[in-house]
């Protein structure tokens, strides 16, 4: 049965989102970075520590989170549909009477 959504759509914006992950990698690497930093400053404080760490530990997974988001919509679009809707267009659009 044919969707009536555009897969190749939400494929394209999912390739965008991944994108723009790739570009945001290096900024959240320095992030962590400074949070590592902070962590390693003479005499902190135990509770400032647990703070830190979970700064840190939440920028990791959150980011982990959503690449495995996007990888749940990848796996969640019919498969063929993006070949279909491909080889549907290839010859121009149509609308559809119904």
């Amino acid at each position: 049965m044919p969707i009536k959504w555009s897969a190749l759509r939400v494929k394209e914006a999912m390739d965008e989102v991944e994108l723009q992950l790739t570009c945001a990698q290096p900024f959240l690497d320095q992030a962590v970075a400074k949070v590592q930093e902070a962590r390693r400053i003479p005499n902190l404080a135990g509770y400032m520590d647990d703070r830190l760490a979970r700064v840190e530990f939440d920028i990791r997974e959150r980011l982990n989170r959503i690449k495995g988001g996007i990888q749940s919509v990848r796996k969640a679009i019919p498969e063929g549909a993006i070949e279909a809707e491909r080889e549907s267009t290839k010859h121009g659009s149509q609308q559809s009477l119904i």
